[in-house]
């Protein structure tokens, strides 16, 4: 207990001194382009961007100094959330030397998506973390080698899902600090690796310091390098500990954020109308007129809900 509220503590310490120290180099680079169609988001505009290269490394840094007989399925967490967090940072980078809001092309993003997943899947089935847990039960199957296509889909689909979450101030930090201490807790009961949990208390305390800079009105975004760094880290420990069924509904608002998105796409190309005033999710009810904080509050609440379900087999 009282390594991992040191690891809380140095986490939030840092990544608090972080985000302070870098904002105005981030300022200097040029800020955060904001889409036209987004009218309520204007005012935004050149809002210092690229907060993940605070957060994550003060997450991974106390992690790893407070870490104790740290395992590999900790590294290789460590490796695949930084291997996102490159990826992120290139697409952000791009955008800013081209001082548009395009990074990365499509395929190329799904290619280096795609190429740090099945890495990763790869690895769960070489070391035989082939185990799938049942949410709300005792049961757990050895799914062998079918590990390898449903990793990958985990990892692409958090990784996006996460990424699409991110469009108001609070809402992707909040959400997936909730995300991380559900998982740290639900790990620690089920006596799973004492390291991941660890990394992931570590990445609750770096989001909560990184709030204070990003509630609305926000002087600070995290950027796909923040967005797609915490959706790797959210599927390795997920995956690593054999809880990725746990994604769907400890991540339900990252699920909804995406389905949004796909079923607006999907109806619009077949009737030319729209399901939502704008996908995803999150801009349809800002449309309606509920603020931006109210609509992040409601998705951490719902987050944190759907997390205290899953201890539900263990009271």
């Amino acid at each position: 207990m009282q390594i991992c509220l040191c690891a809380v503590l140095l986490s939030f310490a840092l990544s608090l001194f972080l985000c302070a120290a870098e904002m105005p180099f981030l300022k200097r680079m040029g800020g955060q382009h904001i889409l036209v169609y987004v009218e309520e988001h204007k005012k935004k505009e050149g809002t210092p961007t690229m907060g993940g290269l605070a957060f994550v490394p003060a997450a991974v840094i106390a992690a790893v100094v407070c870490a104790r007989g740290a395992d590999k399925p900790f590294w290789v967490a460590f490796a695949v959330g930084l291997g996102y967090l490159v990826v992120g940072f290139l697409d952000d980078f791009l955008k800013k030397r081209r001082g548009s809001n395009l990074g990365l092309r499509a395929y190329q993003k799904v290619f280096f998506q795609l190429g740090v997943a099945v890495i990763a899947s790869v690895y769960c089935c070489m070391e035989g973390m082939t185990t799938l847990r049942i949410p709300y039960t005792q049961l757990a199957f050895d799914i062998g080698w079918w590990m390898l296509p449903l990793g990958i889909f985990v990892f692409v689909a958090t990784v996006n899902g996460v990424n699409l979450t991110d469009g108001l101030d609070g809402l992707a930090g909040g959400v997936s600090a909730v995300f991380f201490l559900a998982l740290a807790l639900l790990l620690g009961v089920q006596g799973e690796s004492g390291a991941l949990s660890l990394l992931c208390l570590c990445l609750v305390g770096a989001l909560a310091a990184y709030l204070v800079f990003n509630t609305s009105r926000a002087s600070l975004f995290m950027g796909d390098t923040g967005s797609l760094s915490l959706g790797g880290f959210a599927a390795s420990a997920a995956l690593f500990s054999g809880n990725a069924l746990v994604i769907p509904i400890l991540g339900i608002m990252f699920v909804l954020s995406s389905i949004s998105v796909i079923l607006q796409v999907i109806y619009y190309k077949k009737t030319g109308r729209r399901i939502f005033l704008m996908a995803p999710l999150h801009h349809h009810f800002q449309k309606k007129g509920y603020s931006e904080a109210k609509i992040a509050y409601v998705y951490a609440l719902a987050t944190a809900f759907m997390g205290l379900t899953l201890f539900l087999p263990f009271a």
